[in-house]
């Protein structure tokens, strides 16, 4: 993953294998260690950790990248175009 754009409790991903897509989350579906992230203010901090290969918040909290991966591909978005 190496990039994102994030809004509301959505984030749009791209990958490095050229996947765009949104992943959408229902803010009150977070429970237990993921309970922070129902605060807009703590999702919104959210990070792309190239090193860990996944999204990261400050909260000591990170996302398995093969789930967002599904969920971008179910998901996905176009890309544009690259330059030749």
């Amino acid at each position: 993953m190496s990039s994102l754009s994030r809004w509301d409790h959505e984030l749009r991903l791209l990958f490095e294998d050229g996947t765009v897509g949104d992943a959408a989350f229902d803010q009150n579906e977070w429970r237990g260690v993921f309970a922070p992230l129902r605060d807009p203010d703590v999702f919104a901090q959210v990070r792309v950790d190239l090193q860990a290969g996944t999204i990261v918040w400050p909260v000591d909290l990170d996302m398995a990248p093969e789930a967002l991966h599904v969920q971008a591909r179910e998901h996905q978005i176009a890309a544009p175009a690259r330059a030749s």
